[in-house]
């Protein structure tokens, strides 16, 4: 029984590269996927993981109808086994009904993957569609941690090391840029409702305002 399989979690968790194990345990038993992608670190037509590993995806693009697109490659005679989306936070509630129609009318296993909330701890469209509709949830089971060591359960967008809450929803960027660029950092609910990224809590560390701990 086909299902539409929603993995998510937070930044550096691991989606891309599970994505891309999926997509390399299926390829290894004979079968052949169709890899969507949207804004990868990357680049266009892209799907990488932090661990270095790039394989070549079909870039859903703004208005792309999904559905449509496997069903003239499988009219061309090409043999498709299943689908895997990455970056699906980034797709528009329609494109993931597309992606429910071609679990229920195509009889193809569809797994997605994304991050729920955005930096401003509110539902991306695509996510909040894929919870509605998924047939199955996973959240990832590598756990990206907050500077502190804590658990990160929510995206922060940084700038020049400051955390920001306002600005559009989408913005490419990467928990790996330099602090002066637009960027991204996993936090602990606690220091992110503080907005307390790691370049923030340095400077506090460091700030003579700040009186050192007793030595014991």
């Amino acid at each position: 029984m086909s299902e539409l399989v929603f993995f998510s979690g937070t930044m550096d968790c691991g989606k891309s590269t599970l994505a891309l194990q999926i997509g390399h345990n299926r390829s290894a038993r004979g079968l052949q996927g169709v890899i969507f992608t949207r804004d990868d670190r990357a680049g266009e037509g892209k799907l990488s993981s932090r661990l270095g590993l790039v394989t070549e995806a079909v870039e859903a693009t703004e208005g792309m109808d999904l559905y449509r697109y496997l069903v003239d490659q499988l009219s061309r005679g090409a043999k498709i086994d299943y689908v895997i989306v990455d970056e699906a936070q980034f797709l528009a509630p329609g494109q993931i009904d597309q992606l429910a129609r071609i679990v229920d009318d195509l009889g193809l296993d569809v797994f997605a993957f994304g991050i729920t909330t955005d930096f401003r701890t509110k539902l991306f469209p695509g996510s909040q569609r894929l919870i509605e509709l998924a047939d199955r949830i996973e959240a990832l089971q590598v756990e990206a941690l907050c500077w502190c060591g804590a658990r990160a359960t929510h995206n922060a967008r940084t700038v020049g090391g400051q955390m920001v809450v306002e600005g559009a929803q989408v913005v490419v960027g990467d928990v790996n840029r330099p602090a002066e660029e637009v960027g991204y950092e996993v936090l602990c609910r606690r220091h992110h409702l503080r907005r307390m990224t790691s370049a923030s809590a340095r400077a506090g560390a460091l700030s003579p305002d700040v009186l050192p701990a007793p030595s014991t």
